[in-house]
Parts: C-alpha cells; structure tokens; sequence
C-alpha cells in the first residue's frame, strides 16, 4: 500500500505521501517538525493541534486541513484516519486501510504519557512504518517524574548560588513538556524568542501552557537572576547567552544517556529527556500492533531490523531524511 520514492513515502491509490521531503500535491503530515514536515506541497493534511504551529512554521497560506484524531477519511476508496503518537502536541500516526489491508505509519513516537500530548495509541495493522531513533538497546528512559524531580532541583541549586538556569530544548515539545513540568513556585520563566512563538501557536490551538516572559533586549538583567530560561540548542554559545551571566547550563536530550555527551556539548548538566521511544518502548509499540511486516525510517534501523528479524517478523531498514533527535541539530 505503501512505497518509497524520491519524494518519500507514497501511497499510489490514494495519490499522497505521509510526511514527503519534495514538493508533492498531497501530503499527511504526521508532526510539525522540521524533517516531517515541509514546505511546498499543494495540499496538507493533519491534526487539529497541528494547525496553527505548521502554519507559523511553514506559511500562514498554506493550503491545510486538519482533521481530529479516529476521522476516517476515504480517498478513492483508501480509508485514512489519524491516531496519537506521543510525540508532541498534535503528532500522529497514519492508519491506512484497503481492501482489508492495513498500513500504520508511526512518524516519531513516545510511549510514555508526558501529561500534556494525547498518549501513543496502538493501532493494529499487518504493517507498521516506525521509527527507530534510539533503536539500540543501551536507550533506556527513567519515567520522567525522576527526571523533571532532578531539573527542579538543579534549578533551585544554583537559585541558592543566585546563578540564573539555562536549559536547551527543541523549541516544538520538549520546551513545552519542561515548562509544563518545572516547579513555577522556585522562580520566574524565561523563553527564547522561538519558544515564546511556538508557545503562542500551540495556545492558539488549545493547548494550555504556564505563562512566561519572553527575553527581549529590554529584560533588565537583574530579572534573570536565579530564574530559569528555555532557549533552542541553536542559543549555545551565541552573544544571546551573555545577559544571563552569572549562570549555568543544561542540555535535554535522549543522547545525555551516552557517557561524554554533556562535555562533549560543553554545558554544565545533562538530563536524559527524549520525546522518542526508547528500545524497549520501539519494541513494546511494535509488538502492540501485531504487524507482521515492520519498516523502520530512521536511527538505528539495521540494529533493529536484525533484532525483529530474530523474532521471526519481516523487518527491514528504509533509507529516509528523517532524522529524529539530532544532538547536533539547532532546533528540531
């Protein structure tokens, strides 16, 4: 039901591609960020939560339809509807059906409910499209109580130390899912310009987010001490940083579980925060689909698709421009 070509994944009978990287005339966008969706189509599909943020992303003139999640759709004669993955706000996964046949393409995907996107839903299918962004096994994710317990605490350590907290962050989910989680009773927020107009698209579409104060050249100084600030990984090391001085920084990612990564990146913490499934979590999202067939788009494909082939499933690595959680990429 499902091809890939030099546009990206393509379904032939219902004439669109989930997540395309070329311009095409129909596409299902399954999230708003930068590797899965972009510019140029003729037409997009996606989720209700992703409206306003893909039209702040892309251009307020796209020509887009957005749709809730269990909406069934047919398009000559192909059902199509979308399902939470987990990921950020508004991500999916594209359930398509034909003749009985069923394709699930997962996009990107958490399994753990963060409190503040719609959990992963397992779809069943005979085929499942994943991704494996942290597809070894030495990806393992402490449940994110644990973690945020450990951000609110460095944060009032160096609030003690009267040091302002610099935490990086994708501007698109993980800053939400921090500032949704961060202790607002230890100091004041701050966002990064990018995170504010993020905030403020994902609002625009419903989502409920603390307050915060954007960090314009106006702030005097004096207010960042012992506040936090969310900024983009783009911001290390910029001019941007040093209206915050005295201070210390902070990396969250899922790739602070390999041992040098904080210093490697040159920040003063790193917190093991991913909004992409761990390996036990791809495997448990995959077993809970029941396919047979299992396409795995990006990460450690190979790692993965040998692991599954062991256990007697059709597995095999795509060749993709998806990325993932990059450690090197500036605002995914």
């Amino acid at each position: 039901m499902i091809v890939l070509n030099e546009n990206g994944l393509f379904c032939p009978k219902a004439g669109l591609y989930i997540d395309p990287w070329k311009p095409v005339e129909k596409a299902v966008i399954t999230h708003a960020h930068s590797d899965h969706a972009r510019w140029g189509m003729k037409s997009y599909l996606s989720h209700h939560q992703s409206r306003e943020i893909l039209k702040y992303r892309l251009d307020e003139a796209i020509n887009l339809e957005t749709v809730p999640y269990g909406q069934v759709l047919r398009v000559n004669g192909v059902k199509i509807s979308l399902h939470p993955a987990g990921h950020i706000p508004g991500s999916a996964q594209v359930r398509l059906e034909d003749g009985g046949e069923i394709t699930v393409v997962s996009g990107d995907y958490k399994m753990e409910d963060d409190g503040l996107c719609d959990p992963f839903e397992a779809v069943k299918c005979h085929t499942f499209i994943s991704e494996s962004t942290f597809g070894l096994p030495i990806y393992k994710w402490e449940a994110q109580k644990s973690i945020f317990e450990d951000i609110n605490q460095w944060w009032v350590s160096n609030a003690i130390e009267s040091r302002c907290s610099v935490i990086f962050a994708y501007s698109l989910g993980k800053a939400q899912r921090i500032l949704h989680n961060l202790n607002l009773d230890i100091g004041k927020v701050y966002t990064h310009g990018a995170i504010w107009n993020t905030n403020e698209a994902l609002s625009a579409n419903g989502l409920k987010l603390p307050g915060t104060e954007r960090v314009t050249t106006e702030t005097p100084k004096s207010s960042f001490r012992k506040a936090m600030i969310l900024a983009p990984p783009s911001a290390m090391g910029s001019p941007w940083m040093r209206k915050f001085a005295p201070y210390r920084t902070a990396l969250c990612s899922g790739w602070m579980n390999i041992r040098g990564a904080r210093r490697r990146r040159g920040v003063d913490a790193g917190f093991v925060l991913s909004d992409h499934a761990d390996w036990e979590g791809l495997n448990q999202a995959i077993s809970s689909t029941g396919a047979e067939n299992i396409y795995l788009t990006h990460g450690f494909t190979e790692t993965l698709a040998k692991y599954l082939s062991e256990k007697h499933l059709n597995a095999f690595a795509l060749e993709t421009l998806y990325t993932g959680e990059g450690i090197d990429t500036g605002d995914e």
